[in-house]
């Protein structure tokens, strides 16, 4: 049983991450069913665009601490998004956390509904937002990720939009897609894979610098005892021991 929605609409290839019981939660499966399909998506002449989405009221809750992805399965998730030679564009009608997080930061156009909440949560469980960072760092705000990254306080959909993690906010997201799904549904095939490929060249360079100390780092601090610590206090919803 796949994980992933999938529907198409002229020429606009919509993946639903669809675990929303586990609040679609970034598990090793869900990771490699979405890898899956972004693949036969970019293989797919019929596709001009990607909408990656979500059922449920969370868009992704971050790593699934039961059954988390390998770091290297996440880093090369995140590394297809942004080379896949069609535009994705995240719709974001509920709350992101953690992991999550990357997802949109990988994605080429982000919108998310004004009562979306957004937290890089993976402080408090005692590790970093290590493998995420290598398509936020050079997106994104320096000034408030180190703010957002350091304390994981919760921010609101306007807020994103102004550090540069989404395109928009909006109180009917799809209403803010319409024009740019059709603008994408007018373009040339050649031409918007060529134009993503001069938008994503800073991020690609951070990818082949960072991702194997990104993905070594984040193996080592979530086999840490602190990162134990966090995660069981975290399933027993209580604060780990360092609270003060």
């Amino acid at each position: 049983m796949t994980l992933i929605g999938r529907s198409r609409t002229r020429g606009v290839e919509t993946l639903s991450l669809d675990a929303p019981e586990r609040r679609n939660a970034l598990s090793a499966a869900l990771v490699a069913d979405l890898a899956a399909a972004l693949t036969d998506a970019g293989k797919d002449t019929g596709v001009r665009a990607v909408v990656l989405t979500h059922t449920g009221s969370t868009f992704s809750a971050g790593a699934d601490l039961n059954d988390p992805p390998a770091p290297e399965a996440l880093a090369g998730l995140l590394r297809q998004i942004v080379e896949l030679p069609r535009p994705v564009v995240a719709r974001v009608t509920g709350h992101v956390r953690a992991g999550g997080l990357g997802l949109l930061a990988a994605c080429d156009i982000a919108v998310a509904a004004r009562a979306a909440t957004f937290a890089f949560t993976e402080v408090r469980i005692g590790v970093a937002p290590a493998v995420i960072s290598l398509p936020l760092l050079p997106r994104t705000d320096p000034r408030a990720l180190a703010r957002y990254y350091l304390t994981g306080e919760r921010f609101d959909a306007d807020e994103a939009t102004r550090i540069g993690l989404l395109t928009a906010a909006a109180d009917d997201v799809d209403e803010v897609l319409a024009p740019v799904l059709d603008g994408l549904r007018r373009s040339a095939p050649e031409a918007l894979a060529e134009t993503k490929r001069l938008l994503t060249a800073r991020v690609l360079e951070t990818f082949d610098r960072d991702a194997d100390a990104l993905t070594a780092l984040s193996a080592r601090l979530f086999a840490s005892a602190p990162a134990r610590e966090g995660m069981t206090a975290f399933l027993e919803r209580r604060d780990p021991e360092w609270v003060v």
